[in-house]
Protein backbone atom coordinates (compact mmCIF):
# COMPACT_ATOMS: atom_id res chain seq x y z
CA UNK A 1 0.00 0.00 0.00
CA UNK A 2 1.16 3.45 -1.20
CA UNK A 3 1.95 6.28 1.58
CA UNK A 4 -0.62 9.51 1.00
CA UNK A 5 1.06 12.38 -0.08
CA UNK A 6 2.29 14.67 2.72
CA UNK A 7 -0.28 17.62 3.37
CA UNK A 8 1.18 21.63 2.68
CA UNK A 9 1.13 21.44 6.75
CA UNK A 10 3.41 18.56 7.00
CA UNK A 11 5.90 19.97 4.81
CA UNK A 12 6.17 23.42 5.72
CA UNK A 13 6.33 25.55 8.88
CA UNK A 14 3.92 27.85 10.37
CA UNK A 15 6.87 30.73 11.01
CA UNK A 16 5.58 34.06 9.88
CA UNK A 17 3.46 36.29 12.71
CA UNK A 18 2.11 38.98 12.40
CA UNK A 19 5.35 41.82 12.72
CA UNK A 20 7.32 39.60 9.56
CA UNK A 21 3.45 39.75 7.53
CA UNK A 22 3.52 42.88 7.81
CA UNK A 23 6.95 43.21 6.30
CA UNK A 24 6.24 41.07 3.80
CA UNK A 25 3.51 42.97 2.44
CA UNK A 26 5.02 46.21 2.70
CA UNK A 27 8.44 45.29 1.31
CA UNK A 28 6.19 43.73 -2.05
CA UNK A 29 4.03 47.12 -2.16
CA UNK A 30 6.41 49.66 -2.02
CA UNK A 31 9.50 48.61 -3.17
CA UNK A 32 10.79 49.84 -7.06
CA UNK A 33 7.51 51.04 -8.31
CA UNK A 34 7.01 54.33 -7.43
CA UNK A 35 10.45 54.97 -8.50
CA UNK A 36 10.09 53.48 -11.73
CA UNK A 37 5.74 54.68 -12.37
CA UNK A 38 5.81 58.00 -11.63
CA UNK A 39 7.06 59.30 -14.94
CA UNK A 40 4.47 56.96 -16.78
CA UNK A 41 1.72 57.91 -13.91
CA UNK A 42 1.71 61.44 -14.74
CA UNK A 43 1.98 61.32 -18.57
CA UNK A 44 -1.37 58.97 -18.80
CA UNK A 45 -3.56 62.00 -17.82
CA UNK A 46 -0.50 64.60 -18.40
CA UNK A 47 0.03 66.47 -15.61
CA UNK A 48 -0.60 66.36 -11.42
CA UNK A 49 -4.00 65.82 -11.79
CA UNK A 50 -3.70 62.17 -12.16
CA UNK A 51 -3.20 61.71 -8.85
CA UNK A 52 -6.75 61.48 -8.80
CA UNK A 53 -6.26 57.70 -9.91
CA UNK A 54 -4.05 57.23 -6.85
CA UNK A 55 -6.92 57.98 -4.45
CA UNK A 56 -9.23 55.88 -6.54
CA UNK A 57 -6.90 52.92 -6.94
CA UNK A 58 -6.62 53.34 -3.14
CA UNK A 59 -10.13 52.96 -2.96
CA UNK A 60 -10.34 50.12 -5.01
CA UNK A 61 -7.81 47.63 -3.59
CA UNK A 62 -8.81 48.92 0.17
CA UNK A 63 -12.14 47.29 -1.00
CA UNK A 64 -10.58 44.49 -2.24
CA UNK A 65 -8.48 43.51 0.12
CA UNK A 66 -10.95 43.19 2.51
CA UNK A 67 -11.89 40.52 -0.24
CA UNK A 68 -8.62 38.99 0.30
CA UNK A 69 -8.79 39.22 4.33
CA UNK A 70 -12.24 37.20 4.26
CA UNK A 71 -10.66 34.65 2.53
CA UNK A 72 -7.35 34.14 3.89
CA UNK A 73 -8.80 34.18 7.14
CA UNK A 74 -11.49 31.56 6.45
CA UNK A 75 -9.37 29.39 4.14
CA UNK A 76 -5.40 30.01 4.84
CA UNK A 77 -3.13 27.84 3.05
CA UNK A 78 -0.23 27.98 0.32
CA UNK A 79 -1.52 29.73 -3.26
CA UNK A 80 -3.62 32.90 -2.14
CA UNK A 81 -6.29 32.89 -4.69
CA UNK A 82 -5.27 29.23 -6.62
CA UNK A 83 -6.19 28.00 -3.04
CA UNK A 84 -9.37 30.04 -2.66
CA UNK A 85 -10.63 28.84 -5.58
CA UNK A 86 -9.88 25.36 -5.37
CA UNK A 87 -11.62 25.36 -2.10
CA UNK A 88 -14.89 26.99 -3.43
CA UNK A 89 -14.87 25.53 -6.98
CA UNK A 90 -12.37 23.03 -7.84
CA UNK A 91 -12.60 20.12 -4.31
CA UNK A 92 -13.46 17.44 -7.02
CA UNK A 93 -10.37 15.89 -8.12
CA UNK A 94 -11.89 15.06 -11.84
CA UNK A 95 -14.04 17.10 -14.04
CA UNK A 96 -14.57 20.79 -14.57
CA UNK A 97 -14.17 21.77 -11.05
CA UNK A 98 -10.59 21.92 -11.37
CA UNK A 99 -9.97 24.30 -14.83
CA UNK A 100 -10.38 27.61 -12.93
CA UNK A 101 -7.69 27.02 -10.23
CA UNK A 102 -5.83 25.76 -12.93
CA UNK A 103 -5.66 28.58 -14.99
CA UNK A 104 -5.50 30.69 -12.40
CA UNK A 105 -1.79 29.29 -12.08
CA UNK A 106 -0.99 29.28 -15.50
CA UNK A 107 -1.64 33.08 -15.83
CA UNK A 108 0.02 33.62 -12.76
CA UNK A 109 3.09 31.76 -14.57
CA UNK A 110 3.15 34.85 -16.79
CA UNK A 111 1.18 38.33 -14.84
CA UNK A 112 3.21 37.16 -11.69
CA UNK A 113 6.48 37.11 -13.26
CA UNK A 114 5.91 39.94 -15.77
CA UNK A 115 5.47 41.87 -11.89
CA UNK A 116 8.42 40.60 -10.40
CA UNK A 117 10.62 41.38 -13.56
CA UNK A 118 9.22 45.19 -13.69
CA UNK A 119 11.39 45.95 -10.56
CA UNK A 120 14.69 44.50 -11.87
CA UNK A 121 13.99 46.33 -15.54
CA UNK A 122 12.95 49.29 -13.53
CA UNK A 123 15.77 48.88 -11.28
CA UNK A 124 18.60 48.95 -13.96
CA UNK A 125 18.38 52.92 -14.76
CA UNK A 126 19.51 53.67 -11.04
CA UNK A 127 22.17 51.07 -11.25
CA UNK A 128 23.27 53.51 -14.01
CA UNK A 129 22.80 56.38 -12.02
CA UNK A 130 25.38 54.82 -9.48
CA UNK A 131 27.51 53.71 -11.79
CA UNK A 132 28.18 56.78 -13.78
CA UNK A 133 28.35 58.59 -10.85
CA UNK A 134 31.52 56.77 -9.65
CA UNK A 135 33.01 56.49 -13.23
CA UNK A 136 32.22 60.32 -13.21
CA UNK A 137 30.42 60.67 -16.54
CA UNK A 138 28.11 63.66 -17.70
CA UNK A 139 24.72 64.01 -18.54
CA UNK A 140 23.57 63.04 -22.08
CA UNK A 141 21.61 64.87 -23.96
CA UNK A 142 18.06 63.53 -23.02
CA UNK A 143 19.19 64.24 -19.52
CA UNK A 144 20.26 60.61 -18.33
CA UNK A 145 23.47 58.69 -18.15
CA UNK A 146 24.31 55.86 -19.42
CA UNK A 147 27.33 53.15 -19.24
CA UNK A 148 25.93 50.17 -20.75
CA UNK A 149 28.43 48.56 -23.45
CA UNK A 150 26.05 47.40 -25.86
CA UNK A 151 22.46 46.90 -26.51
CA UNK A 152 20.50 44.34 -24.22
CA UNK A 153 23.25 44.90 -21.44
CA UNK A 154 20.26 46.29 -19.16
CA UNK A 155 18.38 43.21 -19.43
CA UNK A 156 21.23 41.00 -18.62
CA UNK A 157 22.30 43.07 -15.69
CA UNK A 158 18.00 42.62 -14.66
CA UNK A 159 18.13 38.91 -15.27
CA UNK A 160 21.18 37.97 -13.11
CA UNK A 161 19.72 40.24 -10.16
CA UNK A 162 16.74 38.00 -10.59
CA UNK A 163 18.63 34.67 -10.43
CA UNK A 164 20.61 36.08 -7.22
CA UNK A 165 17.32 36.91 -5.48
CA UNK A 166 16.21 33.22 -6.09
CA UNK A 167 19.32 31.86 -4.53
CA UNK A 168 18.67 34.23 -1.53
CA UNK A 169 15.09 32.72 -1.24
CA UNK A 170 16.65 29.28 -1.00
CA UNK A 171 16.58 28.91 2.81
CA UNK A 172 14.42 27.95 5.85
CA UNK A 173 11.05 30.08 6.32
CA UNK A 174 12.45 30.75 9.46
CA UNK A 175 15.46 32.84 8.05
CA UNK A 176 13.37 34.25 5.39
CA UNK A 177 10.87 36.05 8.10
CA UNK A 178 13.44 37.53 9.79
CA UNK A 179 15.49 38.74 6.82
CA UNK A 180 12.34 40.06 5.73
CA UNK A 181 12.14 42.79 8.80
CA UNK A 182 15.98 43.20 7.82
CA UNK A 183 14.84 44.33 4.28
CA UNK A 184 11.59 46.12 5.07
CA UNK A 185 13.56 48.31 7.78
CA UNK A 186 15.96 49.52 4.29
CA UNK A 187 12.32 50.32 2.95
CA UNK A 188 11.08 52.33 5.69
CA UNK A 189 13.93 54.57 5.41
CA UNK A 190 14.11 55.18 1.91
CA UNK A 191 10.66 56.14 1.62
CA UNK A 192 10.51 58.10 4.91
CA UNK A 193 13.38 59.91 3.86
CA UNK A 194 12.16 61.03 0.44
CA UNK A 195 8.99 62.04 2.03
CA UNK A 196 10.61 64.73 4.92
CA UNK A 197 13.17 65.97 2.14
CA UNK A 198 9.99 66.45 -0.02
CA UNK A 199 7.76 68.24 2.48
CA UNK A 200 10.56 70.12 4.14
CA UNK A 201 11.16 71.51 0.65
CA UNK A 202 7.67 71.52 -0.93
CA UNK A 203 7.26 73.81 -4.00
CA UNK A 204 3.26 74.56 -3.98
CA UNK A 205 3.71 76.70 -7.36
CA UNK A 206 4.74 73.54 -8.78
CA UNK A 207 1.56 71.72 -8.69
CA UNK A 208 -0.02 73.35 -11.79
CA UNK A 209 -2.29 71.90 -14.31
CA UNK A 210 -2.44 71.76 -17.63
CA UNK A 211 -5.58 73.44 -19.55
CA UNK A 212 -8.79 71.44 -19.93
CA UNK A 213 -6.91 68.51 -17.01
CA UNK A 214 -10.94 67.91 -15.38
CA UNK A 215 -12.68 67.80 -18.47
CA UNK A 216 -13.89 64.41 -18.65
CA UNK A 217 -14.34 63.55 -22.02
CA UNK A 218 -13.30 60.00 -23.24
CA UNK A 219 -9.96 60.63 -23.53
CA UNK A 220 -9.69 62.22 -19.72
CA UNK A 221 -11.81 58.20 -19.12
CA UNK A 222 -8.69 56.65 -21.26
CA UNK A 223 -6.28 58.50 -19.41
CA UNK A 224 -7.62 57.71 -15.69
CA UNK A 225 -8.06 53.89 -16.56
CA UNK A 226 -4.05 54.01 -17.73
CA UNK A 227 -2.96 55.97 -14.48
CA UNK A 228 -5.09 53.75 -12.56
CA UNK A 229 -3.54 50.65 -14.10
CA UNK A 230 -0.07 52.30 -13.52
CA UNK A 231 -1.21 52.69 -9.49
CA UNK A 232 -2.76 49.25 -9.13
CA UNK A 233 0.40 48.07 -10.23
CA UNK A 234 2.44 49.97 -7.46
CA UNK A 235 -0.33 49.01 -4.68
CA UNK A 236 0.12 45.02 -5.47
CA UNK A 237 1.32 43.11 -3.14
CA UNK A 238 -1.04 44.00 -0.47
CA UNK A 239 -2.36 40.38 -0.51
CA UNK A 240 1.10 38.80 -0.73
CA UNK A 241 0.46 37.00 3.20
CA UNK A 242 -1.88 35.23 1.75
CA UNK A 243 0.05 33.15 -0.99
CA UNK A 244 1.70 31.82 2.68
CA UNK A 245 -1.03 31.17 4.54
CA UNK A 246 0.40 27.40 5.39
CA UNK A 247 3.01 29.10 7.08
CA UNK A 248 1.39 32.07 8.87
CA UNK A 249 0.71 31.73 12.86
CA UNK A 250 -3.08 32.39 13.81
CA UNK A 251 -4.51 33.25 10.09
CA UNK A 252 -7.61 34.13 11.14
CA UNK A 253 -6.01 36.88 12.84
CA UNK A 254 -3.06 37.47 11.13
CA UNK A 255 -3.76 37.62 7.82
CA UNK A 256 -6.40 40.53 7.76
CA UNK A 257 -4.82 42.60 9.92
CA UNK A 258 -1.65 41.76 8.26
CA UNK A 259 -3.97 42.81 4.53
CA UNK A 260 -5.53 46.02 6.40
CA UNK A 261 -2.48 47.35 7.74
CA UNK A 262 -0.33 47.49 4.76
CA UNK A 263 -2.55 48.67 2.58
CA UNK A 264 -3.95 51.80 4.99
CA UNK A 265 0.27 52.33 5.49
CA UNK A 266 0.85 52.24 2.15
CA UNK A 267 -1.61 54.41 0.40
CA UNK A 268 -0.98 57.46 2.67
CA UNK A 269 3.01 56.54 2.25
CA UNK A 270 2.11 56.63 -1.64
CA UNK A 271 -0.26 59.29 -2.02
CA UNK A 272 2.63 61.51 0.89
CA UNK A 273 5.34 60.30 -1.00
CA UNK A 274 4.28 61.03 -4.73
CA UNK A 275 2.89 64.27 -4.03
CA UNK A 276 6.01 65.58 -2.45
CA UNK A 277 8.01 64.43 -5.22
CA UNK A 278 6.64 66.55 -8.12
CA UNK A 279 6.51 69.40 -5.85
CA UNK A 280 9.84 69.38 -6.02
CA UNK A 281 10.51 68.53 -9.55
CA UNK A 282 8.21 70.31 -12.24
CA UNK A 283 6.18 67.58 -13.33
CA UNK A 284 6.78 68.38 -17.06
CA UNK A 285 10.46 67.19 -16.35
CA UNK A 286 9.46 64.32 -13.81
CA UNK A 287 7.47 62.40 -16.65
CA UNK A 288 10.54 62.27 -18.79
CA UNK A 289 13.10 60.48 -16.72
CA UNK A 290 13.55 56.88 -15.81
CA UNK A 291 15.60 58.07 -12.71
CA UNK A 292 13.18 60.19 -10.78
CA UNK A 293 13.97 59.52 -7.18
CA UNK A 294 17.68 60.18 -7.77
CA UNK A 295 16.67 63.51 -9.81
CA UNK A 296 14.37 64.80 -7.07
CA UNK A 297 17.52 64.13 -4.23
CA UNK A 298 20.02 65.67 -6.91
CA UNK A 299 17.85 68.77 -7.08
CA UNK A 300 17.61 68.79 -3.75
CA UNK A 301 20.83 68.35 -2.65
CA UNK A 302 23.25 67.36 -5.17
CA UNK A 303 24.82 64.93 -7.15
CA UNK A 304 26.75 62.87 -4.29
CA UNK A 305 23.83 62.97 -2.01
CA UNK A 306 21.52 61.72 -4.74
CA UNK A 307 24.22 58.79 -5.94
CA UNK A 308 24.42 57.19 -2.09
CA UNK A 309 20.44 57.87 -1.61
CA UNK A 310 20.13 55.69 -5.09
CA UNK A 311 21.89 52.80 -3.31
CA UNK A 312 19.21 53.22 -0.76
CA UNK A 313 16.60 52.60 -3.52
CA UNK A 314 18.64 49.87 -5.08
CA UNK A 315 18.02 48.14 -1.26
CA UNK A 316 14.41 48.46 -1.56
CA UNK A 317 14.36 46.35 -4.60
CA UNK A 318 15.62 43.88 -3.32
CA UNK A 319 13.66 43.82 -0.49
CA UNK A 320 10.39 43.95 -2.64
CA UNK A 321 11.78 41.28 -4.80
CA UNK A 322 12.90 39.16 -2.13
CA UNK A 323 9.36 39.56 -0.62
CA UNK A 324 6.84 39.20 -4.09
CA UNK A 325 9.55 36.21 -5.21
CA UNK A 326 8.72 34.20 -2.04
CA UNK A 327 5.40 34.55 -1.82
CA UNK A 328 4.58 33.57 -5.48
CA UNK A 329 6.52 30.33 -5.52
CA UNK A 330 4.05 28.66 -3.38
CA UNK A 331 1.51 29.29 -5.73
CA UNK A 332 2.26 26.87 -8.45
CA UNK A 333 3.75 24.55 -5.40
CA UNK A 334 0.21 24.52 -3.64
CA UNK A 335 -1.22 23.14 -6.75
CA UNK A 336 0.73 20.76 -7.69
CA UNK A 337 0.54 19.46 -4.11
CA UNK A 338 -3.01 18.73 -4.79
CA UNK A 339 -2.87 17.55 -8.30
CA UNK A 340 -3.59 20.75 -10.09
CA UNK A 341 -0.83 21.28 -11.58
CA UNK A 342 2.87 19.84 -12.90
CA UNK A 343 3.53 17.21 -10.16
CA UNK A 344 7.38 18.55 -10.46
CA UNK A 345 6.21 22.10 -8.90
CA UNK A 346 5.36 20.02 -5.74
CA UNK A 347 8.96 19.25 -4.78
CA UNK A 348 10.94 20.21 -1.92
CA UNK A 349 14.53 20.79 -0.68
CA UNK A 350 15.14 17.63 0.86
CA UNK A 351 16.78 19.59 4.12
CA UNK A 352 16.21 23.50 3.74
CA UNK A 353 12.35 22.56 3.24
CA UNK A 354 11.34 25.13 0.40
CA UNK A 355 9.71 24.96 -2.42
CA UNK A 356 12.56 23.88 -4.88
CA UNK A 357 11.30 23.64 -9.14
CA UNK A 358 8.61 26.24 -8.38
CA UNK A 359 11.05 28.60 -6.44
CA UNK A 360 13.50 28.27 -9.74
CA UNK A 361 10.50 28.10 -12.19
CA UNK A 362 9.37 31.65 -10.99
CA UNK A 363 12.85 32.90 -10.75
CA UNK A 364 13.82 31.24 -14.10
CA UNK A 365 10.64 32.93 -16.30
CA UNK A 366 11.04 36.62 -14.07
CA UNK A 367 14.79 36.21 -16.09
CA UNK A 368 13.38 35.95 -19.08
CA UNK A 369 10.78 38.94 -19.12
CA UNK A 370 13.44 40.94 -18.07
CA UNK A 371 14.37 41.34 -21.61
CA UNK A 372 11.24 42.95 -22.30
CA UNK A 373 10.32 46.90 -22.28
CA UNK A 374 8.82 48.11 -18.82
CA UNK A 375 6.13 49.86 -20.00
CA UNK A 376 4.54 46.22 -21.50
CA UNK A 377 5.37 44.18 -18.32
CA UNK A 378 3.73 46.92 -16.19
CA UNK A 379 0.85 46.90 -17.90
CA UNK A 380 0.93 42.74 -18.78
CA UNK A 381 1.23 42.31 -14.57
CA UNK A 382 -1.70 44.01 -14.06
CA UNK A 383 -4.30 43.57 -17.06
CA UNK A 384 -3.80 39.76 -17.34
CA UNK A 385 -4.78 38.47 -14.03
CA UNK A 386 -8.27 40.88 -13.55
CA UNK A 387 -10.48 38.11 -14.62
CA UNK A 388 -8.71 34.99 -13.22
CA UNK A 389 -7.79 36.13 -9.92
CA UNK A 390 -9.38 39.09 -9.25
CA UNK A 391 -13.14 39.07 -10.00
CA UNK A 392 -12.91 35.41 -9.90
CA UNK A 393 -12.27 35.34 -6.32
CA UNK A 394 -14.75 37.90 -5.90
CA UNK A 395 -17.45 36.08 -7.23
CA UNK A 396 -16.06 32.96 -5.69
CA UNK A 397 -16.16 34.64 -1.74
CA UNK A 398 -20.08 35.06 -2.48
CA UNK A 399 -20.59 31.76 -3.44
CA UNK A 400 -18.85 30.88 -0.79
CA UNK A 401 -20.85 32.76 1.66
CA UNK A 402 -23.92 31.22 -0.07
CA UNK A 403 -23.08 27.63 -0.34
CA UNK A 404 -20.62 26.53 2.32
CA UNK A 405 -22.00 27.13 5.99
CA UNK A 406 -19.14 24.71 7.13
CA UNK A 407 -16.65 27.45 6.47
CA UNK A 408 -15.93 29.23 9.99
CA UNK A 409 -15.37 32.99 9.16
CA UNK A 410 -12.55 34.35 11.54
CA UNK A 411 -13.27 37.68 10.15
CA UNK A 412 -15.84 39.21 7.69
CA UNK A 413 -16.07 42.19 5.63
CA UNK A 414 -17.43 45.72 6.88
CA UNK A 415 -20.25 46.66 5.18
CA UNK A 416 -21.00 43.52 2.89
CA UNK A 417 -21.62 43.39 0.05
CA UNK A 418 -20.54 46.89 -0.81
CA UNK A 419 -16.85 46.64 -0.80
CA UNK A 420 -16.79 43.78 -3.13
CA UNK A 421 -18.88 45.30 -5.68
CA UNK A 422 -16.98 48.59 -5.28
CA UNK A 423 -13.84 46.16 -6.16
CA UNK A 424 -15.68 44.47 -8.80
CA UNK A 425 -16.64 47.30 -10.46
CA UNK A 426 -13.09 48.92 -10.48
CA UNK A 427 -11.67 45.41 -11.78
CA UNK A 428 -13.95 45.63 -14.53
CA UNK A 429 -13.30 49.68 -15.09
CA UNK A 430 -9.98 49.28 -15.89
CA UNK A 431 -9.75 45.95 -17.88
CA UNK A 432 -12.58 48.49 -20.09
CA UNK A 433 -10.36 51.02 -20.53
CA UNK A 434 -7.32 48.62 -21.94
CA UNK A 435 -8.73 47.06 -24.70
CA UNK A 436 -5.34 46.64 -26.63
CA UNK A 437 -4.51 44.23 -24.08
CA UNK A 438 -7.16 41.99 -24.33
CA UNK A 439 -5.57 40.07 -27.02
CA UNK A 440 -3.25 39.13 -24.15
CA UNK A 441 -6.05 37.95 -21.51
CA UNK A 442 -7.64 36.17 -23.81
CA UNK A 443 -4.46 34.55 -25.76
CA UNK A 444 -3.16 33.61 -22.03
CA UNK A 445 -6.59 32.15 -20.92
CA UNK A 446 -6.80 30.10 -24.50
CA UNK A 447 -3.68 28.45 -24.05
CA UNK A 448 -4.33 27.67 -20.36
CA UNK A 449 -7.48 26.01 -21.44
CA UNK A 450 -5.49 23.92 -24.05
CA UNK A 451 -2.78 22.84 -21.99
CA UNK A 452 -5.25 21.95 -19.11
CA UNK A 453 -7.50 19.68 -21.34
CA UNK A 454 -4.38 17.93 -23.18
CA UNK A 455 -2.24 17.00 -19.93
CA UNK A 456 -4.46 17.27 -16.76
CA UNK A 457 -7.59 16.92 -17.38
CA UNK A 458 -9.12 13.66 -16.01
CA UNK A 459 -13.24 12.93 -16.71
CA UNK A 460 -15.36 12.68 -13.92
CA UNK A 461 -16.03 9.47 -13.13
Amino acid sequence: MTEPTPTADARLVRGLGLPQAIALNVANMVGIGPFITIPGFIAAMHGPQALIAWVIAAVLVICDGLVWSELGAALPGSGGTYHFLREIFGKRETGWGRLLPFLFVWQFLVSGTMEIASGYIGAVPYVDYVVSYWLDQPLTAAGQRHVWFFRGEEGVAAASAALLVTLLLSRRIQVIGWLSLALCAGTAITVLTVIVAGLTHFDASLLTFPKGAFEMDAAWTRGLGAAMLIAIYDYLGYYNICHLGEEVRDPGRTIPRAVITSVLVVAAVYLTMNLSIIAVVPWERAMKSDQIAALFMETLFGRPVAAAFTILILWTVLACMFAITLGYSRIPYAAALNGDFFPAFGQVHATKRYPVVSLWTLGGLTAVFCFLPLQLVIEAAVTVRILVQFVAQIIGLHFLRKTRPDVVMPFRMWLYPLPSLLALGGWLFVLGTRVDLLWMVLGVIASGVAVFFFFLWRPAG
